[in-house]
């Protein structure tokens, strides 16, 4: 039965939105969430994530303050570092070419840490991602590149696990359940109009939170906010996710902030359906590239496949392989590095082939200049500084010299058969333009003032991710702000009427 006033109502079901209804519900607020989606494919695109989360930890006793389950020997066959606030600040400056919102990227480095601490005492469980973000040298598992930790069950465990909690803090969950308007006067934001189970109904409410993802799924809006061929990308995640949130806010009033014609896109498979599949997860996606090169249709390179730790580069190829010719590409791995690949290269939904030569492995590259192709490869191989040893824990400086497109680091030369190639196109993550917010969470009008009981986490925030993202800062950004959103939204419920 849905209720007719409540609260606090949060537009949208994934990890930002369920953070903000729990931090809601710790006000005392009682809570409605309305998932677009059927229940089968709840909770958004962080359902479909590895469930990886960027957060401040200065050595193993914090990592083993959020993760209680890591044993003795666990901890002692692994090298975690740390990742300082410092080190967070200058990643996220680096990274969005120093455009980043100082407010909002202050809150995300400074509250992360404390956020994953309020999620495990609520009962989500995290644990070291063992076997993505660590190789293992001499015996002992290195991290790099700033990613430790990541949701246990990944993905799927993380949406379980605030589900559950959701339903301990008695928030209602209404599942096909399409927000359409928001309903406001003079004072602000009252409630939302919604169709649930194909019903419209309105529903008063002291506070409304948006927490229904970007506009990647929505192909008119890509190819108007992203440019011409993003109607082409696939999507990585929920096919739900098509501007609702945005399109309310902004028909109310609201400022938009952040890179409109940016978005995290990754490396796909070429052959991946249009939306996310759950069974597959995040297993279309092609990681691995730092390890080979990657070849276009005209059989030549198009980017440094080792400018950096794929954290740093993988939000961004997607957009750099959307724009070579027939918007795919191949990543050409030989067997030197094969055993290296990650899981997701293993999966039966791979487009992949593979030959003993060279010259064989060129002509079942489908779309691609064969000849062109193999002289490449050829030249890449000769370009190789080989005296530089090869480590995927550290930017080795490993590297091509005389090539128009160097390789910075990890060149190994691609010269020892068998050999693989795997075909990727762009897979869109989620969009970087959102709304303008503050730092109680609060959606900030065009006329420069926050909008009375409206408020805002996720991915349809705009202002902390430009060009690019840091791998992992997604979840943690949106646990945060939904955080921060939930708890400002309970707190106004309170208050007296």
């Amino acid at each position: 039965m849905t209720p007719r006033s409540i609260d606090v109502v949060v537009v949208g079901a994934g990890n930002a939105a369920l953070c903000a209804a729990l931090a809601a519900a710790d006000q005392g607020a009682s809570v409605l969430v309305l998932e677009r989606a059927p229940q089968a494919l709840c909770g958004g695109n962080s359902r479909f994530t590895a469930g990886a989360f960027r957060c401040v930890y200065d050595g193993v006793d914090d990592l083993r303050a959020l993760m209680p389950d890591l044993t003795d020997a666990e901890a002692a066959s692994a090298d975690f570092g740390t990742y300082t606030a410092g080190q967070f600040f200058d990643d996220m400056g680096r990274i969005t070419e120093y455009r980043t919102d100082p407010e909002l990227c202050d809150l995300l480095v400074n509250r992360s840490r404390a956020t994953m601490l309020w999620m495990r005492d609520a009962g989500v469980r995290f644990m070291p991602i063992w076997g993505r973000q660590a190789y293992r040298i001499d015996g002992r598992f290195k991290f790099w590149g700033g990613l430790t930790v990541e949701a246990w069950g990944g993905g799927p465990g993380l949406i379980e696990a605030l589900y559950a909690v959701a339903g301990r803090k008695g928030v209602t969950l209404a599942f096909e359940a399409r927000a359409l308007d928001l309903i406001a006067d003079d004072d602000g934001v009252k409630g939302v109009r919604a169709r649930i189970g194909g019903v419209t109904h309105e529903i008063a409410a002291k506070s409304v939170v948006l927490a229904c993802g970007g506009f990647e799924s929505n192909a008119e809006w890509r190819t108007r906010y992203l440019g011409p061929g993003w109607d082409l990308a696939k999507v990585r995640g929920t096919r739900f996710n098509t501007g609702d949130g945005l399109r309310m806010a902004l028909d109310l009033g609201a400022a938009s902030a952040g890179n409109w014609s940016g978005c995290h896109a990754v490396g796909w498979d070429r052959n991946a359906p249009e939306f996310g599949d759950l069974a597959v997860g995040d297993n279309f996606q092609k990681h691995s590239y730092p390890l080979g090169v990657m070849l276009n249709a005209l059989g030549e390179r198009f980017v440094d496949e080792g400018a950096d730790f794929r954290n740093y580069t993988y939000a961004k190829y997607g957009r750099v392989i959307l724009n070579q010719p027939g918007q795919f590409a191949w990543q050409v791995f030989d067997a030197t590095t094969i055993p290296m690949l990650r899981d997701e290269y293993r999966i039966r939904q791979v487009t992949r082939v593979r030959a003993d030569t060279l010259e064989a492995l060129v002509g079942k590259l489908e779309g691609v200049d064969p000849v062109r192709a193999l002289a490449t490869l050829k030249a890449f191989n000769a370009a190789v500084k080989r005296d530089a040893p090869f480590d995927p824990n550290i930017k080795d400086g490993r590297c091509t010299v005389g090539l128009a497109i160097p390789k910075s680091n990890w060149a190994n030369p691609i010269e020892t058969g068998p050999f693989e190639a795997y075909a990727v196109t762009c897979g869109v993550t989620f969009t970087f333009g959102g709304l303008k917010i503050d730092g109680e969470g609060r959606v900030i009008s065009a006329d420069g003032g926050p909008i009375p009981g409206l408020y805002a986490a996720g991915e349809l925030v705009g202002g902390l991710f430009y060009f690019n993202y840091p791998g992992g800062t997604g979840l943690m950004a949106g646990a945060v702000f939904g955080r921060i959103a939930g708890t400002s939204a309970g707190l106004r419920a309170a208050r007296p009427s």
